[in-house]
């Protein structure tokens, strides 16, 4: 039973003086500016029931729509809560969806398209059409790209030239080969009777575009319009609004340019910001007044976007003073991982629920390492977004062929047998360039690389068959990390949190080249990793804490710097000189005897730095038969040896095969691969 609406008085009275104007705008046009944490839903929900409840909205007359099934059905609740539960509260696609699937057959005289789920299978289908061999990631990848240009309006036969002109990029695809790929798509799809997510938009436009009874039928049902999240508007979305309204300017728009974390996808924020000058006469309220997060917390959101084109509004915390955002430089992100967990133990040990915190990164491959430290505190989780990292197909794929590795080629080099193996998947050793399925796939091989290299540099050193070993540690994890979880840390990517809140937050990773990404190249790219970091920040509620690390592995050269966007943030005393990298019983050089750093120091058993008391002449000629030997086998050269291993090959000067199966990257198999070509050499 929908309960009456509430009187308009007592209605106002629950608002804050911004809210209370946003409420009181019941004609358009509206736009408002609202900050992280300031209670927009509050004041959109409140503003339509207030119209319900004063007689100037019917509540079948308002449409509210906003980008998320859960956002949507928040909404529905609220006002149903206010009395204003006739009103019809709905994301985009499903507002469309309802309108095409009632118009199409009256002005078409057929069926509907099919909506399918899913578009792989077309895009399969389209790839055979052009010839192309493609995996999975690389068909994710192109699936994406065509939701891109058709909610940006982007025609088969334009993509290659906007594509190019706006840096769009599918890895291993040139544009014009990805517009083929995009035209093919759609012929399949026509042929099959189907229509996806893009064309429900598109569909419902054409008709309310080429038929006036459509369009003015829509226009009687739907006076008032709401949109939440305006910053993600699409120019697709931004076009059907246009055609809902008709000309007419009775709408009101919500959101905040400073969480705009979708351009990628296709949001533009221009929308919002230009709102005023396309509906002339706009009442305009900011929004400023911060609920969720300490002063504290709200300060150093505030400060990361001073004085950059991102800034959004002035904000304020309504919260009591709390604790220090805390900094923590960390020499290398195990160490990152460590101190993290520490710090939840802490926190759940004087009874904060693990449901109230959360470890933000920018990748998922990131999360292996928190995964890990938490497991071994016994600390329940959730991944948000993504399976846990021995969960992801790539990895169960990839941990599956390194133990058949181990198995039929036991005590080869672990470092070279990792990585050949994964090369044999798709790995290499430079990441793609661009984002996407097929970089995050690569972003959890080379987390695998980089376990596998630690592993060697450490633990691995007191085992006769290293690889065997790190297989077993691999399992280990994995199988300790499936425990069922009801309540526990929450980790996930800052696009995830979005829209989320937790008491405490642990934004982590924070080193220039993850945040921002290196595939960030130009300005406005740059500028939507800073976003992506505020909106991070200011998930938390009372305790934030921000970390990086120095180097990627115990051990490692910390040249990594803190992210360029907490310069202006970070206080004296987390700026410190890079952390020593000296531990006890570190292998030395031999040399000059400083401590070895890398991983390939440690194979060398020489620092980088030290003048090379191999043959050069020898090692050349060895490059120039592993080159040869890999274009015969088709397989990168690394994956017949490594240069380290070419470099104490040439140091050494092997005479038979024993010394041979000496030198680290040598193991029984490749010995009788190669022994007989690289002491023929040698002699």
């Amino acid at each position: 039973m929908i309960p009456p609406p509430a009187p308009a008085a007592s209605l106002l009275d629950a608002l804050d003086p911004e809210q209370r104007a946003v409420a009181e705008a019941l004609r358009g046009p509206v736009r408002v500016l609202a900050g992280a944490g300031t209670g927009k839903t509050r004041a959109i929900t409140h503003r339509i029931a207030h119209g319900v409840a004063t007689g100037v909205y019917a509540p079948t007359e308002v449409l509210a729509v906003t980008f998320t099934t859960r956002a949507a059905g928040e909404m529905r609740q609220r006002l149903r809560t206010l009395g204003a539960g006739g009103v019809q509260a709905r994301t985009f696609h499903a507002a469309a969806l309802r309108q095409l699937r009632y118009f199409w057959p009256h002005v078409h005289g057929s069926d509907l398209p099919t909506l399918t789920e899913s578009k792989l299978g077309m895009i399969a289908g389209a790839c055979r059409r052009q010839r192309l061999r493609t995996d999975q990631a690389q068909l994710r990848d192109l699936a994406s790209e065509v939701e891109w240009a058709k909610v940006s309006n982007v025609g088969p036969d334009d993509y290659a030239r906007i594509a190019t002109a706006r840096r769009r990029e599918v890895t291993g695809l040139d544009a014009e080969t990805v517009g083929r790929v995009f035209g093919a798509y759609e012929d399949v799809k026509r042929a099959e009777g189907r229509m996806d997510m893009e064309d429900v938009l598109l569909l419902t436009a054409g008709l309310l575009a080429e038929d006036e009874r459509v369009a003015a039928q829509v226009r009687r049902q739907y006076k008032w319009f709401v949109v939440d999240e305006f910053q993600d508007v699409s120019p697709l979305q931004s076009a059907l609004l246009d055609l809902w309204l008709g000309g007419r300017d009775e709408i009101c728009v919500v959101g905040d340019p400073a969480q705009t974390i979708y351009s990628f996808a296709g949001a533009n924020a221009d929308y919002l910001r230009d709102f005023p000058r396309k509906f002339p006469g706009t009442t305009s309220v900011e929004l400023v007044r911060n609920y969720r997060s300490t002063p504290e917390i709200v300060q150093t959101a505030s400060t990361l976007l001073a004085g950059t084109p991102s800034q959004g509004v002035a904000l304020r915390s309504q919260q009591p003073a709390g604790s220090p955002v805390g900094f923590s430089p960390q020499p290398d992100e195990v160490a990152e991982a460590e101190a993290t967990a520490a710090r939840i133990l802490e926190l759940k040990k004087t009874g904060h629920p693990l449901g109230e915190i959360a470890v933000l990164f920018r990748i998922n491959a990131q999360s292996e390492a928190f995964e890990e430290a938490l497991t071994a505190r016994k600390i329940p989780y959730v991944v948000r977004g993504a399976g846990r990292f021995f969960e992801r197909p790539e990895v169960r794929e990839a941990v599956t062929r390194i133990r058949g590795a181990a198995r039929s080629a036991p005590g080869e080099d672990l470092v070279e047998t990792v990585r050949s193996t994964l090369a044999g998947m798709g790995w290499t050793s430079v990441p793609p360039t661009a984002r996407g399925q097929t970089r995050d796939r690569w972003e959890s091989w080379q987390a695998l690389v980089d376990q596998a290299e630690e592993f060697s540099a450490g633990e691995g050193t007191r085992h006769e068959d290293p690889l065997n070993a790190f297989v077993d540690d691999l399992d280990r994890r994995a199988a300790e990390q499936h425990a069922p979880v009801a309540d526990g840390v929450t980790l996930a990517t800052f696009h995830a949190a979005k829209g989320l809140e937790w008491d405490a937050v642990f934004c982590v990773g924070l080193q220039d080249g993850t945040l921002p990404i290196t595939y960030a190249e130009t300005p406005a790219q740059v500028e939507e990793e800073r976003r992506l970091l505020y909106v991070g920040v200011t998930r938390a509620r009372r305790e934030l804490r921000l970390s990086w690390s120095a180097a990627r592995n115990p051990g490692g050269r910390g040249s990594r710097r803190p992210s360029r966007f907490l310069d202006p943030v970070l206080p004296d005393s987390a700026r410190p000189a890079e952390p020593s990298t000296r531990r006890r019983g570190a292998m030395t050089c031999r040399e000059c005897g400083r401590p070895l750093t890398t991983p390939v120091e440690k194979k060398r058993a020489r620092c980088e730095d030290c003048p090379a008391s191999y043959d050069e002449a020898l090692f050349e000629r060895l490059r120039e038969w592993r080159k040869t030997r890999a274009e015969e086998e088709k397989v990168p050269a690394f994956v017949v040896f490594s240069d380290a291993t070419l470099q104490m090959i040439a140091e050494v000067r092997p005479g038979n095969e024993t010394e041979l199966l000496r030198i680290s990257g040598i193991g029984r198999s490749k010995l009788d691969k190669y022994g007989d070509d690289v002491l023929a050499l040698l002699a």
